[in-house]
């Protein structure tokens, strides 16, 4: 094999415009197959990582209380509270989760007030004192962190201070409703503005989580939603099931994730929902409903297995495309080696010898367009990635306003394999005439 190796590097510095030729062919459509599945591999990736961001983590526990309904067709209403502090902590301890962070806090929609003006909000009660991930994600345009210790203080996005026309020391209204639904309005200091990165997150503001629960009623110590945000981010499932299975064990109200994933395999939050909302689902106390991210937001996950489907078919299009090409080219080749082969085979050399060297040919001349495509694709995504995007229309998409990519080293090396079996199938009639060929009948050929 390595004589077949050799002799095949060496046909191809023979002819170096027509190598050269077909390896950029070759590297061109690599190039924008592996820049299409980069670039949108990484838009919904960063879309995802927003979204995680905002509601804290990839598996999301709530607790859940249900009032008496009032009459028979009333369901009974759902209130959203968690009043024992540690009890979901003390259980991720125990399972000995490898996670990233860990948080609780309460959040409320509302609308923020000031001077006539008003701007949505999702208003997210926190410890501004020590959360520690938290204060190291927020980028403080105006303001201060010595101001977070002061109570009733709020922290809005710099798209809200712009919408509002405020700074750093103004007084706002924010008017919500309690978790019972009755309406209720608080008085807050702005004590920072942050950057925001996103549409999203322009709607964000932060609170102290116990100024947000006295506002809405929820007891002090308590919160509405506890956040795991893991290491590795496929271990989501496993951990949901590990935490649902270990409440289950402990005699309190939990969900089903296998039952929901049963009767809605392709949106399991909706199946989930359904198993705290419905008529017959009644329970004493606290319930607790255990979800990942991918259950409540499933929709991501089939966008990435589309975006890797559609660049599938347009690689197999290039490639057959390419293919052609190189089908037609080694046929010409074969012609022009045909006395070549003949005395090859004269001097001793196998007939399938002969045809795995035109193969071999054809196969190395491939991956070295392929690795070329590969690096030509790197370089062009990351100068594009350098390029700061302020439109907040793709915002969703960017990373800290820049574009980023993501590639899977086992969808390359699927590709990779792709190109190497649709190689040989494209040299495999000049391949297999070459192994037939006599000597004879070679040298007797005049070209």
């Amino acid at each position: 094999m390595k004589e077949i190796i050799t002799l095949a590097l060496r046909n191809l510095t023979r002819q170096k415009r027509r190598s050269v030729i077909l390896a950029i062919a070759i590297a061109f459509g690599f190039f924008v197959v592996t820049a299409i599945d980069g670039l949108a591999s990484g838009a919904v990736e960063n879309l995802r990582r927003q979204l995680t961001q905002l509601v804290g983590g990839t598996v999301l526990i709530q607790g859940l209380e249900k009032l008496p309904p009032e009459n028979e067709k009333d369901k009974g209403q759902l209130v959203n509270i968690i009043r024992d502090h540690d009890y979901i902590r003390n259980v991720v301890e125990d399972l000995h989760i490898n996670y990233e962070t860990l948080s609780q806090y309460s959040m409320m929609s509302g609308t923020i007030l000031f001077n006539g003006k008003k701007a949505l909000a999702n208003v997210t009660g926190r410890d501004l004192i020590n959360d520690k991930d938290l204060l190291d994600s927020l980028q403080i345009v105006s303001g201060s962190k010595e101001n977070f210790a002061k109570p009733k203080n709020i922290i809005v996005s710099e798209t809200m201070a712009d919408t509002l026309n405020i700074v750093p020391g103004d007084t706002v209204l924010f008017t919500t409703s309690t978790i019972y639904g009755q309406n209720t309005v608080g008085e807050f200091t702005v004590s920072a503005i942050i950057k925001g990165n996103s549409f999203m997150s322009g709607l964000i503001a932060y609170v102290d989580i116990e100024s947000l629960n006295e506002l809405i009623e929820i007891p002090q110590g308590g919160y509405d939603t506890f956040t795991i945000y893991l290491k590795n981010e496929r271990e989501s499932a496993a951990v949901a099931d590990a935490i649902e299975e270990r409440i289950r064990e402990d005699g309190v109200p939990v969900t089903n994730r296998m039952e929901a994933i049963a009767a809605n395999p392709t949106n399991p939050g909706t199946a989930l929902e359904k198993q705290l909302t419905a008529r017959e689902q009644q329970w004493e106390g606290v319930k607790y409903g255990v979800e990942t991210f991918d259950d409540e937001v499933p929709q991501l996950q089939q966008v990435m297995t589309i975006v890797h489907l559609v660049t599938y078919i347009i690689l197999i299009v290039i490639l057959l495309i390419v293919m052609v090409g190189i089908s037609n080219t080694y046929r010409m080749i074969l012609y022009e080696r045909i006395r070549e082969v003949g005395t090859m085979r004269a001097l001793g050399m196998q007939g399938k010898a002969a045809g795995r060297l035109f193969t071999t040919e054809a196969v190395i001349l491939c991956i070295i367009g392929a690795i070329a495509g590969l690096i030509l694709a790197l370089v062009v995504m990351s100068i594009l990635g350098t390029f700061t995007i302020k439109n907040e229309a793709v915002s969703f998409f960017l990373r800290n306003g820049h574009i980023s990519y993501k590639l899977s080293a086992g969808a390359i090396i699927a590709q990779y394999i792709l190109l190497i079996v649709l190689t040989a199938l494209a040299v495999r009639g000049s391949a297999k005439k070459a192994a037939k060929m006599t000597p004879a009948q070679a040298l007797r050929t005049i070209k």
